[in-house]
């Protein structure tokens, strides 16, 4: 065989391998997209929306972005939470609009029993753990279970806090150091492979660093949110665009 007849044979054996990767690709994102809703982060039910709903779907099919930082307080009754959290200037809102708000709060209305409170109003225990320990503990008093999830995509801080009737059941914060580290461990914290240093602990394993643990928690705190009430990155973008929920101004916390 010449030369020249060996390069028709090249030429289709490169378009062959070209098809052949054109349809592997498709048939990878076909994958994806079917796993899109984990079992973590999907709550499944009624398609019909009503004042309270479950729901499934994408976070990637979701408008809105998972906040750095939110509550979820069990609870329907969305004035009480309002009334608790002393809320000024309070207003019926968009999700958009409450969310858009420099220094409020958003309230959510209820989803599956929750009532999750969003927005920079919120206290940060990266910036003051104490006050947050506070602020938690008096709005429990209030309402009973309440719950707090801190993920910073950019800086990795995060935390979680689990409150019942003025009880700290469990709580852990991390902010370069660990500033917070309350309670037993949970069975969800375990299964999610979750690591919680100790105070002035660093990092126990050989091959990654503190800052590299510390970002894997971050990511996996919205899955925690999910085995305890609610992962907020999992609303369906229909229920955000239909339903409205109560924004104002944070009163001086307790």
């Amino acid at each position: 065989m010449t030369t020249g007849d060996l390069i028709p044979t090249v030429l289709l054996l490169l378009f062959a391998a070209a098809i052949g990767a054109g349809v592997a690709m498709l048939v990878f994102i076909r994958m994806l997209r079917r796993r899109e809703v984990s079992p973590d982060e999907a709550i499944t039910g009624p398609d019909e929306f009503g004042p309270e709903v479950f729901f499934a779907v994408s976070p990637l099919r979701a408008f809105w972005r998972r906040p750095a930082c939110w509550l979820a307080i069990r609870s329907r009754n969305l004035a009480a939470v309002q009334a608790a959290l002393r809320l000024g200037d309070a207003k019926p809102c968009s999700w958009s609009e409450g969310l858009s708000r420099e220094r409020q709060l958003f309230i959510a209305p209820p989803l599956s029993g929750w009532i999750m409170v969003m927005g920079a109003g919120l206290p940060d225990p990266g910036d003051d753990v104490d006050e947050c320990f506070r602020f938690l503990m008096e709005l429990s008093k209030r309402v009973g279970h309440v719950q707090l999830f801190k993920a910073d995509p950019v800086t990795h801080h995060h935390g979680w806090a689990r409150v019942e009737a003025g009880r700290v059941v469990r709580a852990y914060a991390w902010a370069g150091r660990t500033i917070w580290n309350q309670g037993a461990k949970t069975n969800a914290e375990r299964e999610l492979g979750l690591k919680c240093l100790g105070y002035g602990e660093g990092s126990p394993s050989p091959v990654w660093g503190e800052s590299e643990l510390m970002a894997l928690n971050a990511e996996k705190v919205p899955l925690l949110a999910a085995r305890w009430s609610l992962n907020p990155a999992a609303i369906d973008a229909r229920f955000v665009e239909r339903s409205r929920g109560i924004s104002g101004w944070p009163a001086k916390w307790f």
